[in-house]
């Protein structure tokens, strides 16, 4: 056995203990597959779960990169393989009077439901419930869906196939905006579908989840405030979030972290009513992309665009913590910034600005002034130029 390496991720500030769990609902590709991470009942020497969970996750990576995966897989599961992340697995669930409002998150293109651990672990130590999907609409670096096996000898549904989805990138024949927008509404439809589950739940319907993990989705039950949900996502989990927010009346506001604007379809702008914050890195965005944002902040006059000086596009993953190893010198993983300021910023900002549109009663507004691009690292709309961090 290798020895279990720290990957470097904060545990959560926030008051309340963080557990976390998977769950694989629904009928084959077209049901849904999240992690959960929730306030937990404190636990000590909980086991941790491991940041990648599955070895053909290692492969997918591979994949995205164009990449050999009969040596990068293996070399990534070396250095990665054993890394956890500073949560309770499968912890029991704590209940509260109040209630707990709910994020559905949006992973970005080659990524996976794990990859934004760091963000939603620090959202549900602030008493968020967090569901961070895994797409399955051939954008996540990989994803798995089970079937039950009706001719099991102990009966149906005592054991399960896996069936693997890999990445695809866009066809050689095809136009991009023609390949990935098709993407984005099923991933959006996913959000949906995720909220509606949570619903479910909360009125006592409970699914049976294939993975058979030892947490009891009934805990949740009269624990959850469906009129408090927001939708969260990272780069295409970006643009996921906003058409997502388009969609669905009970998504009272979008948090789109670096979001790539390219697949959303010029007719939705004037749809977008509700308010988005964008939390944009220093290198990633383009002006072309920045005033599809503005037409959004035009229609919205509650939305904002914020910039956080010297990240990148993976600043907001967990990626970013990755430093000192070849991959973050080579896949260019961290900015000038200290990762753990930067993640700072960009969990406060968003935090002040659920308290805001989610009507909380938390001490979030502290942190009003990131919302606005008044401190630190932080700039109001997108910088002209780069600066000079």
């Amino acid at each position: 056995m290798g020895v279990t390496q720290s990957l470097g991720l904060p545990p959560g500030k926030g008051s309340y203990p963080v557990g976390c769990t998977d769950v694989m609902v629904g009928p084959a590709q077209k049901g849904l597959f999240f992690r959960l991470f929730y306030p937990c009942v404190p636990q000590d020497g909980a086991e941790q779960p491991t940041w990648i969970p599955r070895y053909e996750y290692f492969c997918g990576i591979a994949d995205y990169m164009n990449l050999n995966r009969k040596w990068c897989a293996p070399l990534l599961n070396m250095t990665f393989g054993s890394c956890r992340i500073p949560v309770s697995w499968d912890a029991s669930f704590q209940p509260s009077s109040h209630k707990y409002p709910v994020i559905i998150f949006s992973h970005g293109l080659g990524a996976f439901r794990t990859a934004y651990s760091a963000i939603c672990i620090e959202m549900a130590s602030r008493g968020f419930l967090v569901v961070a999907l895994e797409h399955r609409d051939h954008s996540a670096s990989a994803t798995y869906f089970c079937k039950l096996d009706p001719d099991a000898p102990d009966g149906p549904g005592s054991r399960v196939h896996e069936e693997w989805l890999s990445y695809q990138g866009v066809p050689k024949d095809q136009k991009e905006f023609r390949f990935r927008n098709p993407q984005l509404h099923q991933r959006a439809s996913e959000c949906v579908r995720g909220l509606k589950l949570i619903r479910s739940i909360d009125n006592g319907k409970v699914p049976v989840n294939l993975l058979r993990t030892g947490f009891d989705l009934s805990a949740l039950k009269g624990n959850v405030d469906l009129t408090k949900v927001a939708v969260m996502g990272h780069s295409f989990g970006g643009a996921t979030a906003i058409l997502a927010l388009v969609k669905e009346a009970q998504f009272k506001c979008a948090v789109a972290l670096d979001p790539w604007m390219f697949p959303l379809e010029n007719s939705l702008y004037p749809k977008v009513t509700k308010p988005v914050l964008f939390v944009n890195t220093e290198s990633f965005q383009t002006p072309e992309s920045v005033a599809k944002m503005k037409k959004i902040t035009t229609t919205s006059g509650e939305s904002k665009i914020i910039t956080i000086l010297g990240t990148v596009h993976q600043s907001q993953t967990d990626f970013t913590f990755l430093t000192g190893n070849l991959v973050n010198r080579v896949f260019q993983t961290r900015g000038t910034i200290d990762p753990y300021e930067g993640l700072d910023i960009t969990n406060r900002a968003a935090l002040a600005f659920l308290q805001k549109h989610l009507q909380l009663k938390e001490d979030f507004d502290q942190w009003d002034d990131l919302v606005e691009g008044i401190g630190n690292y932080i700039v109001p709309d997108s910088p002209l130029q780069k600066s000079s961090l």
